[in-house]
């Protein structure tokens, strides 16, 4: 009999009990969908749950595995997307009223590689509209309303990729795919306990997410853990001719699958990046730096490194209203801002513009 550790355990620890047929894809997604069912509605963290597909495709994968025909780590493994990624077989809404309806004949980039990875999307996740692009103060700035944290359902689960880290840390998926512009992948992680991993920019395609800032915008996974990360970021990176700002990557996981390119890497630490931490937040940062130090045959570590003197927040803001205000022209002049959830939302394409 399933029990609730099931669904909060790792990819390996999952694929090993889908390897030797102790659980088979249908039940573990079978699961999750209960899961999404039951509990999401209670956090306010799926858009929409894709029963009938997700079924499809975990039977899909029960008879590949038996066949013998093994996609790798993720094959069989339930996951969740943000509601800004494109998808054929769902509404992509973009967790805004303008868009409640808004359906795409192709999939996303990163849908179509875990697609090819054996993973099966079981949900569209819930976020705050648009990104935030247009702007919002309060937690229930989204189609869906506000996203709890499954730790305290009196607090935010975080933005603007709310409904991936609240499914992650409630065991809903195994893992998600969030976006970032400036704190969207991170900031729900803290939030809710789990493991953001923000990729360098152009290292995962964007092709059929939404735009909210071309120059900013990055897509990665959000999981239970760093080593997760790591498997989920090894499936979607990569170049891709449908994104142009895309690069080659060469990365590989687990990282023994990767032929080092450099004898020793230098890992800066920032200077008060830190100290304003809570207590405890601040000791596991401190005490991960430590284990790094410990290899110092493969990494030196600099600390209290300072930052050039730059007003980085000013200028990240004028770029994400400005690229913001183009890629929701046709929104603005068309008055259908004002259908949006948010008061700062309503005015903030015009303001932009």
């Amino acid at each position: 009999m399933q029990t609730d550790d099931l669904y909060f355990s790792s990819i390996a620890e999952l694929g090993a009990l889908l390897r030797a047929r102790k659980l088979s894809p249908v039940e573990l997604t079978r699961g999750y969908l209960e899961r999404l069912e039951q509990i999401g509605p209670r956090l306010g963290a799926v858009a929409e749950v894709m029963r009938e597909t997700a079924l499809r495709d975990a039977r899909q994968a029960e008879r590949e595995l038996r066949a013998g025909r093994d996609r790798g780590p993720l094959h069989g493994i339930p996951y969740g997307a943000k509601d800004l990624l494109a998808t054929r077989e769902a509404k992509t809404t973009w967790g805004a009223a303008p868009y409640k309806d808004q359906k795409f004949a192709y999939d996303a980039t990163v849908i179509n590689k875990l697609r090819e990875a054996g993973a099966i999307l079981v949900a569209k996740l819930a976020m705050i509209e648009l990104a935030g692009g247009m702007g919002y103060n309060k937690a229930d700035a989204s189609l869906t309303g506000a996203c709890r944290t499954p730790w305290n359902t009196d607090y935010w689960s975080g933005g603007s990729s709310s409904g991936p880290g609240a499914a992650v840390a409630a065991g809903l998926v195994q893992f998600a795919i969030g976006s970032e512009t400036s704190g969207s992948i991170i900031t729900p992680a803290a939030f809710c306990g789990v493991s953001g991993l923000r990729p360098t920019y152009g290292m995962v395609s964007r092709h059929g997410a939404m735009a909210l800032c071309w120059t900013l915008d990055k897509l990665g996974p959000m999981c239970r853990s760093a080593a997760d990360c790591g498997s989920v970021l090894s499936a979607i990176a990569g170049r891709d001719p449908l994104d142009p700002t895309s690069q080659r990557s060469d990365f590989g996981f687990p990282p023994s699958t990767r032929p080092p390119r450099l004898k020793t890497l230098r890992l800066a630490v920032m200077k008060d990046s830190y100290e304003k931490a809570q207590p405890e937040v601040r000791d596991n940062f401190l005490a991960a730096v430590a284990v790094l130090k410990k290899l110092n045959a493969l990494v030196r570590v600099e600390m209290d490194v300072p930052l050039p003197d730059f007003p980085y927040g000013p200028a990240v803001g004028t770029i994400v209203d400005a690229e913001g205000a183009a890629a929701f022209r046709d929104l603005i002049e068309s008055g259908r801002v004002r259908e949006l959830a948010s008061p700062e939302g309503r005015v903030g394409g015009f303001s932009a513009s």
